[in-house]
C-alpha cells in the first residue's frame, strides 16, 4: 500500500502524523501479506476457485465454522413475497449459521415485531450478526444514527445484536479531509454509545470511500476514515467486491500519479477492526462495465475468496474474528445465488492441512 510523501499533511500536522503512520503501516503489511501469501498476484489474475459444490477434497475447510452469513437485502424478493420464516428454512438448509439484517421488515409478508423477528432467526438456528441502518436524513424523525440514535441502539439491543452499522459513507460534510474527520467524530460518538450497550458500531463500504479528498488530491479518504475514527470504538465491514472495485477506479491520483493499493492489504494491517465482510463476487471487464467488474454470485467471479479468507485467516485470532456474509446486490434468482455462493465457500480447501 503507498501513500503520498510529498508535502504529506503539510497543513495538518496531526493528520501528517498518522498517514505516516499508516504508510509505515502499510509496507509492513504488505511485507506479511507477501509472507502469508507467497509472491503476491492480484485477485483476476490468481488461480480459479473450485466452482459451487466442488473442491470438497482434502484439507482444512478456508470457511471457519459457523461463520457463514448472509446479507438479507439480497434475499429482500423473496422475504417481500415469501416472509422471513420460509427463507430462514432455506438459509438453514443451505448451510448458513447467520444472518444480516437490512431492515427489520423488508416488506415482509405480514406484519413483524422485533421479538418475532428475533425469535424466527434464532429458531432456524441462525444467529443475527448486524444490521445496516442510514446515517443521517434530513427528517429528524428519520431513522438513522444521526437523528435517532438511541432509538437505533434500542431497537438492534432488542435483537441481541453484537454489531449495528451504516452502510452510508462520510460523505455529510463533503469530501474534504475536514469533512470526513467531522464524520469520523460523529462515528466515534455512535462507537461509544454502542459499546456501552455492548456492541460494536461499523461502517460498510462502497468504492467512492478510496476515493481521494477535494481539496487534498494526494489524501485517499479511505484512509481519513481509518485515522481520525478510534479503532476501540469504530469497526469496519469491508464489502470486498466493492474495495476491488475502488482499486480499479482510485489507483491513480487525480494528477495522474499511480497510487496503488491492495483492499487486503487494509485488513491484515488492521485485522481487529474488521469483523465482518460482504462476500461479493464480479467478473473483471474494463471494456463493458463502467467500474470494471460485473456482479455476480460467489464463486463464479474473479475474486479469489481462497486467498483472502485464508490469509485473514492467519491472522492474530484470524479464524475465530470474522464473519463473512454472502451478498449479491441484485441476483437473477435470489434464493439460488444463497444456495450456490454457500456451496462455493464451503468447497473451498486450504492445501497441506
Amino acid at each position: 500500500m503507498s501513500f503520498p510523501r510529498r508535502n504529506q499533511g503539510s497543513d495538518d500536522p496531526e493528520l501528517g502524523r498518522r498517514l505516516s503512520r499508516r504508510n509505515m503501516l502499510g509496507v509492513a503489511a504488505g511485507a506479511t501479506a507477501a509472507a502469508l501469501l507467497g509472491a503476491a498476484v492480484p485477485a483476476a489474475a490468481a488461480t480459479a476457485s473450485p466452482g459451487p459444490g466442488q473442491g470438497h477434497g482434502h484439507g482444512r475447510p478456508v470457511l471457519p465454522p459457523g461463520r457463514l452469513g448472509i446479507q438479507l437485502y439480497s434475499l429482500r424478493d423473496k422475504v417481500s413475497t415469501l416472509g422471513f420464516a420460509a427463507v430462514f428454512a432455506e438459509l438453514q438448509k443451505y448451510g448458513y449459521d447467520e444472518v444480516e439484517y437490512a431492515g427489520y421488515t423488508q416488506g415482509s409478508a405480514g406484519p413483524i415485531s422485533l421479538s418475532q423477528l428475533k425469535r424466527l432467526t434464532r429458531d432456524h438456528g441462525l444467529r443475527p450478526i448486524g444490521s445496516h441502518v442510514g446515517y443521517y436524513a434530513s427528517d429528524p424523525a428519520a431513522y438513522t444514527f444521526a437523528q435517532n440514535l438511541d432509538r437505533v441502539l434500542d431497537d438492534a439491543a432488542a435483537l441481541g445484536l453484537p454489531h449495528i452499522g451504516t452502510a452510508s459513507g462520510p460523505w455529510r460534510y463533503g469530501s474534504t479531509v475536514d469533512g470526513w474527520k467531522r464524520c469520523a467524530e460523529e462515528f466515534n460518538r455512535y462507537g461509544e454509545a454502542a459499546r456501552r450497550r455492548g456492541m460494536k458500531f461499523y461502517q460498510h463500504n462502497h468504492s467512492e470511500e478510496f476515493s481521494f479528498a477535494s481539496d487534498r488530491p494526494d489524501v485517499r479518504l479511505y484512509d481519513v476514515l481509518l485515522a481520525e475514527t478510534d479503532p476501540d470504538l469504530v469497526h469496519l465491514e469491508m464489502d470486498i467486491l466493492w474495495a476491488y472495485v475502488g482499486q480499479y477506479r482510485y489507483s491513480v491520483r487525480p494528477d495522474g500519479t499511480p497510487a496503488p493499493f491492495d483492499p487486503l492489504d487494509y485488513v491484515l494491517d488492521q485485522p481487529d477492526r474488521y469483523p465482518l465482510f460482504h462476500v461479493k463476487d464480479g467478473d473483471r471487464d474494463d471494456t463493458a462495465v463502467p467500474y470494471g467488474y460485473r456482479m455476480t454470485d460467489v464463486g463464479d467471479g474473479d475474486i479469489d475468496y481462497k486467498r483472502f479468507i485464508s490469509a485473514v485467516n492467519r491472522t492474530r485470532h484470524g479464524r475465530h474474528a470474522h464473519h463473512w456474509q454472502a451478498e449479491h446486490d441484485n441476483p437473477v434468482d435470489s434464493l439460488a445465488f444463497a444456495r450456490r455462493s454457500s456451496a462455493h465457500l464451503h468447497g473451498l480447501r486450504e492445501r497441506g492441512r
